[in-house]
């Protein structure tokens, strides 16, 4: 049954939809969670002199991570890899594990990037990215078109 809205706008059926809308039908990021990577949460905060980026990245430890700045592009990328043996007379168990992410961002121009700090403390990647001194701005001035 087709829908009708004002102005004679035809809206395709409600049954049509669901089925079509992958995000309906598959379930919330049925997509990144089958073929995609599991990102870490990020907190981003700005103050006055800095940017401070928190990842939750538990499981990691801080030889895991790389951090880069290309131009203007922050990247933050961890890999580990784990693999656990175990042999007994009458079985033999071998399990394997690889975990990682990378996360990109751009870079605002008055950012100091070679002077970034990064810290990892009980699962949270911390990273600090320092502002430049901001030059004064002048003040408000009204001019008078003539």
């Amino acid at each position: 049954m087709t829908q009708v809205k004002e102005k004679n706008e035809i809206l395709t059926p409600a049954l049509f939809s669901d089925i079509f809308d992958s995000a309906k039908f598959f379930g919330k990021n049925w997509f990144e969670k089958e073929f995609g990577q599991n990102l870490p949460a990020v907190n981003i905060n700005e103050t006055s002199k800095h940017f401070n980026l928190e990842f939750a990245a538990p499981g990691f430890t801080k030889d895991d991570f790389k951090v880069s700045v290309d131009g203007n592009v922050l990247t933050i990328s961890a890999e580990k890899k784990e693999e656990k043996s175990e042999k007994n007379k009458k079985f033999t168990r071998k399990e394997f594990s690889f975990n990682s992410f990378t996360r990109s961002f751009r870079l605002p121009e008055l950012v100091i990037a070679d002077k970034i700090d990064a810290k990892y403390t009980n699962g949270i990647l911390n990273l600090s990215i320092p502002k430049k001194e901001e030059t004064k701005s002048l003040p408000k001035k009204d001019i008078k078109v003539s």
